[in-house]
């Protein structure tokens, strides 16, 4: 068995498209698509739905997936680790991250990249949800992401901050909470907001917060982007943000930035990875350039 083919069938399920996937492993098409075959002859299993375009795995073929995954992912982080040892160069840290932890996780990327000139870092944006499939399927290394109570059985987490909420009222908003150096959650009935998505976890805890105040605040405008979330802010719209978001908004001026308590919810966020043996180096690396606290599990 090729452990390249492996790597096909991986990006081939990744990309859903023989084509991007062929991209995605610089070779040709009909080499993928060989490459495939060859697997499934040396397992002597099907491993691929086939029709006029790429129909999923079988059965077979996502059992062999899991396993997949698991080899490829150590095989790049063997390649990674020996390359350190012979001083070649730090390899690549695959980082994925909640938007509402892109400022911090973006700084903590930027100061390991000084610590390490040979590390590249991959960064990229996704919901909760997202990031513990990418992580349970080995694509990525570690994640910033809310903290449950425990950490899972098979995971290693570390505590980042908690994350606090303000109110950001403008115009008639601003007005009406003139004088108030903070606000409560039963108060937030009849603002409108510009908030975060429905699937973003930062949109769930103040969604839940909102109905266990009792109050319905009308929902102006949603969006994914935590980018396009602040830029609405500065144009004058109300919100509910992160406390760790406040040094990237520049609101109007007759804008009010107010803690919301009653209760004031502190929501755990931290970095999470696989327990794997042996550990990939730079995901401790990465905690500690964070200032990460090790939580038990």
């Amino acid at each position: 068995m090729n452990p390249r083919h492996l790597e096909y069938l991986v990006a081939l399920e990744g990309e859903r498209h023989f084509g991007r996937a062929a991209e995605r492993c610089h070779v040709t098409q009909p080499t993928l698509s060989a490459g495939i075959q060859a697997l499934e002859a040396a397992l002597g299993l099907p491993l691929v739905r086939r029709g006029r375009r790429y129909e999923g795995l079988t059965p077979e073929g996502e059992r062999v997936l899991r396993w997949a995954r698991r080899i490829v992912a150590d095989q790049r982080d063997l390649a990674d680790d020996v390359a350190r040892l012979r001083g070649e160069g730090g390899g690549v840290l695959r980082v994925g991250a909640i938007p509402t932890t892109l400022p911090a996780v973006s700084r903590v990327a930027s100061r390991l990249l000084r610590e390490h000139p040979g590390l590249r870092v991959e960064l990229r944006s996704a919901t909760s949800r997202e990031l513990e499939r990418d992580l349970d399927g080995f694509a990525l290394d570690l994640a910033a992401t809310y903290l449950d109570a425990e950490v899972a059985h098979g995971r290693r987490a570390w505590a980042l901050y908690a994350e606090r909420y303000r109110l950001v009222a403008s115009g008639t908003d601003a007005a009406a909470l003139a004088g108030r150096d903070a606000v409560r959650w039963d108060e937030l009935g009849g603002l409108r907001l510009c908030l975060l998505t429905p699937e973003m976890q930062n949109r769930r805890i103040i969604d839940r917060a909102l109905e266990d105040a009792g109050v319905a605040p009308e929902v102006a405008l949603e969006t994914d982007s935590l980018s396009a979330l602040l830029a609405h802010v500065q144009d004058g719209w109300s919100s509910i943000v992160a406390d760790r978001w406040t040094p990237l908004l520049t609101p109007p001026a007759d804008a009010r930035v107010l803690p919301i308590v009653a209760p004031e919810l502190r929501s755990p966020v931290g970095l999470v990875a696989l327990d794997r043996d042996p550990p990939v180096p730079m995901v401790a690396a990465f905690a500690a350039a964070a200032g990460a606290t090790p939580l038990g599990g």
